[in-house]
């Protein structure tokens, strides 16, 4: 069984910094692409950073320039670094991969619990 954590989520200040991490556990062989979405009250569930296992990124037009998506393979990882945070930034944050071949077959569609992110003074 593979799981996605997130951690790193919180309050910050209009203009902060704040970095979320994902890691993924289990019996991992390999990951696929894997993404930050984000849904706040009231709204849709929408994609913010993706990263593909080469390492091409993509990103949402509000959060470009600010936010850096990144991953590290070997600890089944990937990043999000916010920086220059707005209020519009508040939601909570998910992890996403779409696919996942592990030791014993291949996961898809997987999402992490979320982490919540609030930009407030």
């Amino acid at each position: 069984q593979v799981q996605l954590v997130e951690s790193g989520g919180g309050l910050v200040q209009p203009g902060g910094s704040l970095r979320l991490s994902c890691a993924a556990s289990g019996s991992i062989f390999s990951i696929n692409a894997m993404g930050w979405y984000r849904q706040a009250p009231g709204k849709q569930r929408e994609l913010v950073a993706a990263i593909t296992s080469g390492g091409s990124t993509n990103y949402a037009d509000s959060v470009k320039g600010r936010f850096t998506i990144f991953r590290d393979n070997a600890k089944n990882t990937v990043y999000l670094q916010m920086n220059s945070l707005k209020p519009e930034d508040t939601a909570v944050y998910y992890c996403n991969t779409d696919r996942v071949r592990t030791l014993v077959g291949t996961m898809y569609d997987l999402w992490g619990q979320g982490t919540q992110v609030t930009v407030s003074s």
